[in-house]
């Protein structure tokens, strides 16, 4: 009876480390725009192949861990139970080889099992956890359907379900960063922001919406760092001028506030933005318009209006004096205009 509650055990802790596996990854996904891959065992498969395997690990465990609970019952039969226990044996088993193999070949890379946690290297409390859970998978395929336990058991199953949590916390380095970051809050100066993250950020902003009609490449020409800012330039167009974009990264946020300026190309004067786009007004239905027009003789219909003359506001007067000698020294002054 207490192995058929050991193994019992097994089947929702299993499901819960499988979805907190993939929530973690599709967190990381989000903040970095797009999965690069590059941490964990799809570190060890080419640059081109390691987005489609991380999102296939994704799609995977999350598979497998709604499968578990899914199939816990009579639902889906007993042929369905074992295909999604055995699936989840072997994918551990799987993952055990993978890291073993990484620690030999890519020591510094962390195994990428929970997103932004898992960036400490493989060692042998990871090897050792990876080993236990497949274990812990494989043992539950003789099990049936998951039942009512007796009266009194309950309080047993719980002690099970926490000396097992209490062992996986011992052997997952994942907890010692997640404390961390819970109780330190270390300096926008001194925080590893990469640039990837750097770079999807921008691009899901609302600066980058706003000035992307200007930008004649999406590939910055230059990045660098300065205390708590990362500037990225990129190639732009003004009418017949050659322009760059210069847009401010503040790293000391998840939803980081950003800055935007344009310079000229070949003097890194400030150049003024042109002026949006006019929106389309809301047109009053004809005959209302009419009477308003009628009611109000100063006031335009709606949806016209004179045009702008061509000195008018919000025009540019065209790029300021490109003389290189009345140019700054150097663009990078940390200035966003």
């Amino acid at each position: 009876m207490i192995l058929t509650m050991v193994c019992e055990v097994q089947v929702p802790l299993l499901a819960t480390l499988l979805l907190g596996g993939c929530v973690s990854k599709v967190i990381r996904m989000l903040r970095m725009g797009l999965a690069d891959g590059g941490d964990g065992p799809t570190a060890l498969f080419p640059m081109r192949l390691r987005r489609p395997v991380a999102a296939a690990m994704c799609a995977l465990e999350l598979g497998l861990g709604v499968g578990l609970i899914a199939t816990a019952g009579v639902a889906g039969g007993r042929a369905a139970a074992v295909f999604i226990r055995l699936g989840t044996g072997l994918l551990f088993l799987v993952a055990f080889c993978a890291l073993l193999e990484m620690r030999s070949v890519r020591p510094e890379i962390g195994c990428g099992c929970f997103g932004e946690l898992s960036t400490s290297p493989v060692s042998w409390r990871t090897l050792t956890r990876a080993a236990l859970l497949a274990v812990a998978a494989l043992g539950t395929l003789p099990l049936g359907p998951v039942s009512q336990p007796p009266p009194g058991w309950p309080v047993i199953m719980v002690g099970i379900l926490a000396g097992e949590l209490i062992l996986i916390a011992c052997l997952s380095p994942e907890l010692g960063e997640a404390l961390v970051r819970l109780g330190y809050s270390e300096p926008c100066e001194r925080r590893v922001v990469p640039e990837e993250r750097t770079l999807a950020a921008l691009r899901r902003s609302k600066q980058w919406r706003r000035h992307a009609r200007l930008l004649t490449t999406d590939e910055p020409t230059d990045i660098w760092r300065e205390l708590c800012w990362r500037y990225v330039v990129f190639p732009g167009r003004l009418g017949d001028w050659d322009a760059e974009i210069v847009f401010g990264v503040f790293l000391g946020h998840r939803r980081p506030l950003i800055r935007a300026a344009m310079v000229d190309a070949a003097t890194g004067n400030p150049l003024q933005w042109p002026a949006a786009p006019a929106r389309p007004r809301w047109r009053v239905p004809s005959p209302l318009r009419h009477a308003i027009a009628a009611a109000s003789p100063a006031a335009p219909l709606a949806g016209g209006g004179a045009s702008r003359s061509a000195g008018g506001p919000g025009r540019l007067s065209g790029p300021p004096n490109r003389d290189p000698a009345e140019a700054p020294a150097s663009r990078r002054s940390g200035v966003i205009y």
